[in-house]
């Protein structure tokens, strides 16, 4: 059983920064791909950004692309969000997510993003 902690999320006004860790624990031998999903209230979860585990191929939704960077640390089973230049749309609950080699996904408790204009 994989197991995600996150933690990183919180207030912050227009044009400011935030980062987000990821922890996993578990079956890290088989991890496929670390990433990050968002939802926002009265929307449907959503695609934000993801790496491979091996290799380091990073993929953005187009929303984010120049202003979030995803990394990830094999060492720590750790991947990260950093998150610049933050708009009010940006505010979500922000959710860990893990693919296994093997198809299983797996997702963290949610950390709560909010942008104030």
């Amino acid at each position: 059983q994989e197991q995600l902690v996150e933690s990183g999320g919180g207030l912050v006004q227009a044009g400011g920064s935030l980062r987000l860790s990821c922890a996993a624990s578990g079956r890290t031998f088989s991890i496929y791909t670390m990433g990050w999903f968002r939802q926002a209230p009265g929307k449907e979860r959503e695609f934000v950004a993801t790496i491979r585990w091996t290799g380091g191929s990073t993929y953005y939704t187009d929303s984010v692309k120049g202003r979030f960077t995803i990394s990830k640390d094999n060492a720590k089973n750790t991947v990260y969000l950093q998150m610049n230049s933050l708009k009010p749309e940006d505010t979500a609950v922000y959710y860990c997510n893990v693919g296994l080699s093997t198809g299983t996904t797996y997702w963290g408790q949610g950390t709560q993003v909010t942008v104030s204009s």
